[in-house]
């Protein structure tokens, strides 16, 4: 029935690039993608801030329903990440404590609510990553429909399966499975200009010089 499917994955990013991108910050990967892409500022940590990174299993469900939330949970394999498209509602929450123990327990590497979760608490004073928009006590109901492994959007981030998922203390980013390796390069160069310049500060031998040629070249009056 269209619109209360499962579907298989048929791709994913392998491990190796999922341990490759946990050692770079979220904003540098986002500044090699021209900072046009993002799940929404809405989207926060709320667990202990510790990052995430795996390959994206998809789920949409109706807001305020998590039945397909817990058939993911059993879907997803060790090292994904399930990513929730609950279209933004706070009304009812997804998840809540016993949700994120299972998802642990099964060597998840994250989940992702486009809505609210419950337990908040408890789930933050854990290391287990999880992002959402909002809290509430109010819990879901569990008839659907849904679909797993479609394709999603979160903010105006779209979400394919097996996509990369990354997440830290600043928020979230989908890098597109096709091109996750020479974004990976990219950041690579990024991050290590940014810690040639916070070195260079600490050292006092940093030069701003470029603020002056930046506002010369935009025509800027002194």
């Amino acid at each position: 029935m269209i619109g209360f499917q499962i579907h298989q994955r048929d791709r994913a990013v392998d491990m190796a690039t999922v341990e490759q991108f946990k050692k770079l910050p979220v904003a540098n990967v986002s500044d090699m993608m021209s900072r046009m892409y993002a799940g929404g500022a809405h989207l926060r940590p709320m667990h202990d801030g510790t990052p995430m990174a795996g390959p994206a299993v998809t789920v949409r469900c109706r807001p305020g329903d998590n039945l397909m939330v817990h058939k993911a949970l059993d879907v997803a394999s060790t090292g994904d990440v399930i990513v929730v498209d609950a279209g933004g509602d706070l009304t009812n929450a997804i998840i809540g404590e016993i949700m994120v123990a299972y998802a642990k327990k099964r060597g998840l590497a994250g989940i992702v609510i486009h809505g609210a979760i419950r337990d908040s608490a408890e789930i933050g004073r854990g290391s287990f990553p999880v992002f959402a928009a909002g809290v509430t006590h109010r819990g879901p109901y569990k008839d659907g429909p849904g679909e797993i492994n479609s394709i999603i959007c979160l903010g105006g981030m779209t979400i394919e399966p097996g996509d990369l998922i990354i997440g830290d203390a600043d928020g979230l980013l989908c890098v597109p499975f096709d091109i996750t390796q020479k974004v990976y390069e990219q950041t690579v160069e990024k991050h290590a200009v940014e810690e040639k310049m916070l070195a260079d500060i600490d050292a006092g031998t940093y030069d701003a010089s470029w603020v002056d040629a930046r506002l010369k070249a935009l025509d800027c009056t002194f």
